[in-house]
């Protein structure tokens, strides 16, 4: 045997620990697990260490990009960039892996397309499309950006975060091709409209005659991860399909089904409200 093989499982992790690397990950975890920015006197009290051994650490990750200071400089927050790096491996895939034929499904049943919509940088990303049957229906392009606060995919994205994380994704945001000035006060007003509602109904900002529904899907910690949106066209002719009323049933099941799948739970809204 060799000198490695000879060793146990537990002196060969002993050997090859990485301690900066372990003080790092120590932060992440810490700050993905509270709501409010922490100092970081509170940060090295919580994990039991000196301030000077997590200094030099938030500074590197700080100059990453995987954590923010607050305006004040004195708190540290998780940025964004963990979520968007994680959504380009395994939980986007993932997610549309189990949602794709759940999806193809509904909208043979309703004749509606259908699309998945993600936040990625700021950036309003549509993930998944699926086209309705027949020889008309409204589908986005997979990879098309669209606009925040005048799509229903923008708002539910925006409506189920917290008021830190929606003022920083209002920063960070950069408009669409089309997408009309912020008004700022409307905006916030429709998205506790959205937030009570439970999902979002309304007419297009962008297309005469059509109703945009979309609904969050929620991860285990009650993260609003994407939203799954329609653009209702209602017939005319003499085929005979489904009614908004009915659309909005079957799509508000598939949102409810994709995270329940993912053993995702909504926020519960404030009993003093």
């Amino acid at each position: 045997m060799t000198k490695n093989q000879d060793q146990t499982p537990q002196q060969t992790e002993q050997k090859y620990k990485a301690p900066a690397l372990e003080k790092g990950l120590e932060i992440l975890e810490l700050l993905a697990s509270t709501q409010e920015p922490m100092t970081q006197t509170e940060i090295a009290k919580a994990l039991g260490r000196s301030k000077n051994e997590i200094f030099r650490m938030l500074a590197t990750l700080v100059q990453r990009g995987y954590v923010s200071r607050s305006r004040s400089g004195e708190g540290y927050s998780l940025s964004l960039k963990l979520f968007a790096t994680a959504q380009r491996y395994s939980p986007i895939v993932r997610l549309l892996d189990v949602a794709a034929p759940l999806i193809r499904s509904a909208t043979k049943k309703v004749w509606q397309s259908c699309q998945i919509g993600m936040e990625s940088g700021g950036s309003i990303v549509i993930a998944y499309s699926v086209e309705a049957p027949g020889n008309w229906g409204l589908a986005l392009r997979t990879g098309s950006v669209v606009g925040l606060w005048n799509t229903g995919t923008g708002r539910v994205l925006a409506a189920f975060r917290s008021e830190e994380e929606c003022e920083e994704l209002l920063e960070l945001h950069q408009p669409a091709l089309g997408e009309p000035a912020l008004e700022k006060a409307k905006f916030l007003a429709e998205l506790e409209d959205i937030r009570n509602a439970g999902f979002y109904r309304g007419k297009s900002e962008t297309l005469v005659g059509v109703t945009n529904l979309s609904f969050p899907i929620f991860n285990p910690s009650g993260e609003v991860v994407a939203a799954l949106s329609c653009s209702f066209l209602e017939r005319v002719d003499s085929l005979k399909t489904s009614s908004i009323e009915e659309t909005q049933h079957v799509f508000a099941e598939v949102a409810e089904q994709l995270t329940n799948y993912f053993h995702g739970t909504a926020i519960p809204e404030d009993p003093e409200k």
